[in-house]
């Protein structure tokens, strides 16, 4: 019972995150006559014809703002968390490698000191 709500929960908070333009038209065009009359900057300038226009703009950039601000706060937080609280314990080892003796008893090369070996003399 509980996970489903909180399901739904999680589901309208991302919706509203995403939508939050959406919500501001729907709620622009519910109180439009409100707004017109109370809300907006130019109800005293009636040819200009504005009836809560420029209230809906100012809530559209202040929407957009947010969604903003809310990105570069989230990108902060995500490079706060990149960064270690503690210093790093560095060691430095002077013998890093061990070299060892390895027999190989599957062939040996042959030894003999022939002529053809040696280099071609420039003369």
């Amino acid at each position: 019972m509980v996970r489903p709500l909180i399901a739904y929960l999680l589901i309208v908070a991302v919706m509203s995150a995403s939508f939050s333009r959406l919500f501001v038209y729907a709620g622009f065009e519910l109180n439009r006559n409100y707004i017109a009359t109370h809300l907006c900057e130019n109800r005293d300038k009636p040819w200009l014809h504005c009836n809560g226009k420029c209230y809906f703009m100012k809530k559209i950039r202040q929407a957009e703002e947010k969604e903003k601000n809310d990105e570069r706060q989230s990108q902060k937080n995500l490079f706060q968390e990149a960064l270690f609280g503690q210093k790093a314990e560095t060691r430095f080892y002077s013998h890093v490698v061990q070299v060892m003796q390895v027999p190989n008893h599957r062939f040996t090369l042959p030894v003999a000191d022939l002529p053809i070996y040696q280099p071609p003399r420039l003369g």
